[in-house]
């Protein structure tokens, strides 16, 4: 009898000793949730979708999307943080929750490091510097020499900390003082600048583009280094008027911490597969100028540590004191 008994025994140890082994076999086996930390519309949210379209086709279960904007993504991000680590939960985000709102606010309701598994980055993109076509700088240098005139009378909108330090660090380049006004998204930014309520904003170009070629905005200049192929008649703000300026976006996954590595392993090759797909390249990355940007979960890591490392010399060199 014991030389049947053991080895079962032998096997319900080993399952007991390895949690979500199990489960890691019949991943997924429902739906999965792709929480969101911005608000339907914004460049996180097409992503997401995008994504979700082609691990459904994958896995043949369903992907939910779920939109949780404000508090600079901190809403979303302590959703999932204390989520159940199965795997169902994931958080599709930037580095906005992931690197810069550490260096922004004294005190996080989650732990950008301890309260998550990474899975894979998704993509990199730049973003433009877009004004209502009413206002009279009709280039990047004439956006700064009237802010000059007149310091703190022009105001920027933003609604990620992408989109924040990204005119924080105009301000600091340019020797320019504009009134900062928070939204809980880009998209709502976009909207009071489409009303004339603010002036100026450097939005994600998933966003800004379609206002830009709807010609219901007037784009300045571009935040990466090289022109955009999607507006390649826009030229970079360096080489518009404040050299050496640079500034882009990235979009990663994140699970909760303590998901079993073979369900992160599982969901890295979900991802990254749905992110390497024509289907999604077509539907966002390459309407938005988005670059793909995959990786395995150690990588995030090393590239969260070190973004997280560049965002504080940012928000220390603007002299942002944190929230």
């Amino acid at each position: 009898m014991n030389r049947f008994t053991l080895p079962a025994l032998g096997a319900a140890l080993l399952l007991a000793l390895m949690p979500g082994l199990g489960q890691a076999q019949a991943f997924p086996d429902k739906p999965i949730t792709l929480v969101v930390p911005f608000a339907a519309g914004t460049a996180t949210d097409q992503l997401a979708r995008a994504i979700g379209t082609q691990v459904t086709a994958q896995a043949q279960q369903p992907v939910v999307i779920d939109n949780k904007a404000g508090a600079s993504g901190m809403i979303a991000a302590q959703q999932v943080a204390k989520a159940a680590p199965d795997g169902y939960t994931v958080l599709i985000t930037t580095n906005t929750t992931h690197a810069a709102n550490e260096h922004l606010y004294k005190k996080l309701p989650y732990d950008p490091v301890k309260d998550f598994a990474p899975i894979t980055g998704l993509g990199k993109g730049g973003q433009i510097m877009v004004v209502n076509p009413a206002f009279p700088a009709k280039s990047v240098a004439e956006f700064v020499a009237l802010a000059k005139k007149e310091p703190g009378k022009y105001s920027f909108g933003s609604g990620s900390s992408s989109s924040r330090m990204a005119g924080e660090l105009l301000q600091q380049m340019a020797g320019i003082e504009l009134l900062h006004v928070p939204y809980k998204s880009n998209t709502l930014a976009v909207t009071d600048l489409l009303g004339g309520q603010i002036h100026m904003m450097i939005t994600d170009s998933a966003t800004g583009l379609p206002q830009i070629k709807a010609g219901k905005l007037r784009a300045l200049g571009v935040s990466s280094a090289k022109r955009s192929p999607l507006a390649p008649e826009v030229p970079t703000i360096s080489e518009a008027g404040v050299k050496g300026y640079e500034m882009g976006y990235w979009f990663a996954a994140y699970a909760p911490a303590k998901t079993p590595p073979v369900v992160v392993k599982r969901l890295n090759e979900l991802l990254a597969a749905a992110a390497k797909s024509e289907a999604a390249k077509t539907a966002f990355y390459e309407p938005s100028g988005t670059e793909v940007f995959t990786s395995s979960p150690q990588e995030l890591a090393q590239f969260q540590a070190a973004e997280t490392q560049k965002w504080g010399r940012i928000v220390k060199a603007a002299g942002i004191e944190a929230e």
